[in-house]
């Protein structure tokens, strides 16, 4: 072989390795943000609880009965959220002896979030992402 094709047949190894392992780079970097992105919904309801129905007054004399699905980021989180049910029901009856039915008609999401924020600030293991109401009934 001459040193033109030996030149020609080395610059191409080189240039197919580098292909190869820029390939191999931008598949990584794609396949981590569909990791860091949103859950499934397998794993959502792998890591959800569903809180017991409370059912208390409001500051109007009112009577609510609610209930939620929690939404955490782990198995740790899940289980420990089932362990902190008490807290749970605890945060919730401070927060509706203080509404009234037109705050809890119209504040229902606000009444999530603070759930969220409060249980968030006692977890130890992972965080609560998400807070739903899956039943409500004023009377």
């Amino acid at each position: 072989m001459n040193r033109l094709t030996k030149m020609m047949v080395t610059s191409l190894i080189v240039l197919l390795l580098a292909g190869a392992i820029a390939l191999v780079i931008v598949l990584n970097v794609t396949s981590n943000k569909n990791e860091g992105g949103a859950q499934s919904i397998d794993e959502i309801a792998e890591y959800s609880y569903e809180t017991p129905e409370v059912t208390t007054d409001l500051n109007d004399g009112s009577f609510v009965r609610i209930q939620f699905q929690i939404l955490t980021d782990g198995k740790k989180a899940r289980k420990e959220v089932a362990k902190r049910e008490f807290q749970i029901k605890n945060i919730l009856i401070k927060e509706l002896a203080e509404m009234n039915e037109e705050d809890f008609k119209s504040g229902l999401s606000a009444l999530e979030d603070t759930l969220q924020v409060k249980l968030n600030e006692v977890m130890t293991e992972g965080n609560i992402t998400e807070v739903y109401t899956t039943s409500k009934i004023l009377q």
